[in-house]
């Protein structure tokens, strides 16, 4: 068995006993962006090794996840689905209601001040993290060929798309909020994050490329593309960066079926990407500091970022027929292949014990030890 698909395992094997996955525990500790990237690692294990066990942790964690974080906290007043269905109908709806982040500290009560420190460690519902269960879902739908995981999916979508979108009154321009109470009634933060439009976007289309002719996203795919007009995708953030080239493989991916036909979004987003990378010393800069200086699993977003520019450039070589006019695109993703080697100097650096003893890994070990994975296996996560 290849070194890095042993030691994903490894790591996924010790998420799964150190959050309640295995063996069950009555009050998992479960966290909707890791989760998102635990569910497609464990698929990506069972397609790689044929282990029907990983799947059923794949299947086994996204129950986990509607059960817990599509219901109403402990520590709430309300109690049962988000959604405010009864038992039966939520469990066949299980993410209408949208899905809570899953942070310690419940979220901010409408008469409460608005203290930016604390409202990173309070509960609600991000956009960005609904988009990354929405593709754990898709990719579930795929492997085991069961499309009521691309239905809820779906159903997610028309529900967050819904509450995150709104109008401004001043210019009457469609915009989109960056953080929403756990009843999706009032944002919590307003601000519109920076990729949040192109990420729905992008996610959409992979759900409805799937889709039955009645679960059309046509309407939401529309309002996301207009508000996407315009918008600077550059950042010099190694996880926005990694975001960027992963929604650029995907992009890649569903023009090479057939089914998309957007070459310059394609083109824009590696543009994007690879800007962010050549900003002066900025990401090397980083790499340099100690490792109580460093978040592993923003790093470890850019490692996988460029996993998937790797695969982005043998699915350009092995399909010149789509991509052989397009210069621009080759050249952009060759001068992307001249940073690959920051995957392995990232992996290299934070599969170190030493580094792995630091506060900052210690401190989000739970994330830091599934994006690892996911960069050291990334099928399940990239390959749609």
């Amino acid at each position: 068995m290849d070194s890095n698909l042993s030691i994903a395992i490894e790591l996924m094997m010790s998420f799964a006993r150190q959050t309640g996955l295995l063996p069950v525990s009555t009050s998992p500790r479960r966290y909707l962006w890791t989760d998102a990237f635990a569910a497609c690692n464990f698929l990506g294990l069972y397609t790689s090794t044929g282990d029907g066990g990983y799947r059923e942790l794949a299947l086994q964690l996204i129950d986990q996840v509607h059960n817990v974080l599509g219901r109403h906290r402990d520590d709430d007043q309300r109690h049962g689905w988000i959604s405010g269905l009864d038992e039966e109908a939520g469990r066949r709806h299980p993410t209408i209601g949208g899905l809570r982040i899953g942070k310690p500290i419940n979220e901010r009560r409408p008469s409460e001040p608005y203290d930016e420190r604390m409202e990173w460690e309070r509960d609600g519902q991000y956009y960005h993290y609904l988009t990354k269960w929405m593709h754990a879902l898709h990719q579930t739908s795929r492997v085991t060929g069961n499309r009521i995981y691309n239905q809820w999916a779906i159903e997610l979508a028309r529900t967050a798309h819904a509450a995150f979108i709104y109008t401004s009154p001043a210019n009457g321009q469609k915009h989109m909020y960056w953080k929403m109470s756990v009843d999706l009634s009032r944002p919590l933060v307003p601000s519109m994050g920076q990729h949040d439009p192109v990420d729905g976007f992008i996610t959409y289309h992979e759900l409805q490329m799937h889709a039955e002719k009645s679960d059309s996203l046509s309407k939401e795919i529309q309002e996301m593309e207009n508000i996407c007009r315009g918008i600077d995708l550059v950042t010099d953030d190694p996880l926005g960066i990694g975001g960027l080239l992963f929604d650029a493989y995907r992009t890649a991916q569903m023009i090479v079926t057939g089914y998309l036909r957007k070459k310059g979004l394609l083109t824009d987003l590696l543009k994007a990407a690879l800007t962010g990378m050549e900003y002066p010393g900025k990401v090397l800069n980083g790499l340099r500091l100690p490792a109580d200086y460093r978040l592993a699993f923003r790093e470890l977003g850019l490692s996988i970022g460029l996993h998937a520019a790797e695969r982005l450039n043998r699915m350009m070589k092995d399909n010149q027929g789509v991509f052989n006019q397009e210069q621009n695109l080759r050249s952009l993703v060759d001068s992307l292949m001249e940073h690959s080697s920051i995957a392995w100097m990232i992996e290299e650096f934070w599969l170190d014990e030493s580094h792995q003893r630091s506060m900052t890994w210690t401190e989000h070990q739970d994330i830091n030890g599934v994006m690892l994975a996911t960069s050291l296996a990334p099928k399940g996560f990239l390959e749609l």
